[in-house]
Formats: structure tokens, C-alpha cells, sequence
């Protein structure tokens, strides 16, 4: 088992969130057991990629990162829990974390990037992905 820069592994048992910060050849375990990957998905349900798949625009500054063509609730019982905009060659990553009730679901990255692509996690509906469309 070889360990990618940027996984995600969640424990099954207590919920723990993981994220591979440096690659490595062993397996990651919490509670005893091994950590399942999160991987990113589309739904076969246009409506749920169009609440859920992150919209890129390029700004004058880096990128605007919002997630969904259409609003994400941001409901204690539906909301997003962090958007990620990474650049192409994984040099800058940025991570917000949101509150529900409080926080848009949205993130600016200020780089001078060519390309980035973005996920964000959903407490129900897991990870999703979106590209930058030049």
C-alpha cells in the first residue's frame, strides 16, 4: 500500500479525517482498523453535481472557488465542511474551513497559477471535484 500526496482517509469507528501530507509506504489505521480513502465522485444525479461539483473563475489576483452552479445549504444538517483549491503541480493548496449558518460556501486563491482544480466535502454527500476550464 503506497500512500498519495493529498488522500483523504476517514475512520469508519470515530470519524477521524486524514490527509497525506507526504507520501509513504504504510497503511494508515485508527480505532484499530484500517482508514477508508474518500475518493472524489460525480452523482448520477445532475442536481446533486450542480450543488456539489466546485465552479472555478480566474480572478486578477488567482481564483474564485464556489461550490456548485447552484447554492450549497449551509444548514447544520447539510453543509459543506472544507473547499481545497489546488494548483496543477500541487506547489499551492489552500484549505478553508466552514461553519455552517455562517460561512458561504466559497474560497479566493491568490496565486499566479495557470491551473488549479477544487474539492469540497460535503457532510452527506461526500467529496466532490471540479476542473478549471481555461
Amino acid at each position: 500500500i503506497m500512500t498519495e500526496k493529498l488522500q483523504l482517509y476517514r475512520c469508519n469507528i470515530c470519524n477521524n479525517l486524514v490527509e497525506v501530507l507526504i507520501e509513504g509506504k504504510g497503511e494508515l489505521v485508527c480505532c484499530g482498523q484500517p482508514m477508508e480513502l474518500i475518493t472524489e465522485h460525480e452523482s448520477d444525479v445532475k442536481e446533486l453535481n450542480d450543488k456539489h461539483v466546485p465552479v472555478i473563475e480566474k480572478t486578477i489576483e488567482g481564483f474564485n472557488v464556489r461550490v456548485g452552479a447552484v447554492k450549497h445549504p449551509m444548514t447544520d444538517e447539510h453543509h459543506i465542511i472544507f473547499i481545497q483549491a489546488i494548483s496543477k503541480d500541487k506547489k499551492y493548496i489552500k484549505t478553508k474551513y466552514l461553519e455552517a449558518n455562517k460561512d458561504e460556501a466559497e474560497l479566493n486563491l491568490k496565486c499566479n497559477c495557470s491551473d488549479i482544480w477544487a474539492r469540497a466535502l460535503c457532510n452527506i454527500h461526500g467529496l466532490f471535484k471540479g476542473e478549471f476550464d481555461a
